[in-house]
């Protein structure tokens, strides 16, 4: 499955760059047990703070709420799955309720994830 990690990015620094960098930390860290349960991770800031750098923005930019969230809203499309990781986060909220309505299931742990014949060992 292609799994979207949605938790908190932006919430709670006031747009301090090192807590930024350290909730983007913690949503990495769940990639490695993702992948290894034998599914593909996926963070929406992967994709949307490259393409707000290639805009001249960068996450406080007040264009960076026209590109986060659509990014993961966008990714949704192609998820089979999200894991949302603990904390407040209108915009992990968000994805939680799109992957509902979209009638995917959504995660709270990593060890609720099926996991895939030949997956890599942790």
């Amino acid at each position: 499955m292609l799994v979207l990690i949605a938790g908190p990015y932006r919430s709670g620094t006031g747009g301090d760059p090192a807590a930024m960098a350290a909730n983007l930390a913690r949503l990495e860290a769940a990639a490695w047990p993702v992948f290894a349960a034998g599914h593909l991770p996926v963070i929406g800031e992967w994709i949307a703070l490259p393409v707000l750098r290639s805009a001249g923005a960068g996450p406080t930019d007040p264009l960076a709420d026209r590109v986060l969230y659509p990014t993961a809203d966008r990714l949704l499309v192609h998820c089979h799955a999200v894991l949302r990781l603990p904390g407040d986060s209108a915009g992990a909220d968000q994805d939680v309720a799109t992957a509902r309505r979209r009638g995917l299931p959504v995660y709270h742990d990593v060890s609720e994830l099926p996991h895939r014949a030949g997956r890599e060992e942790a």
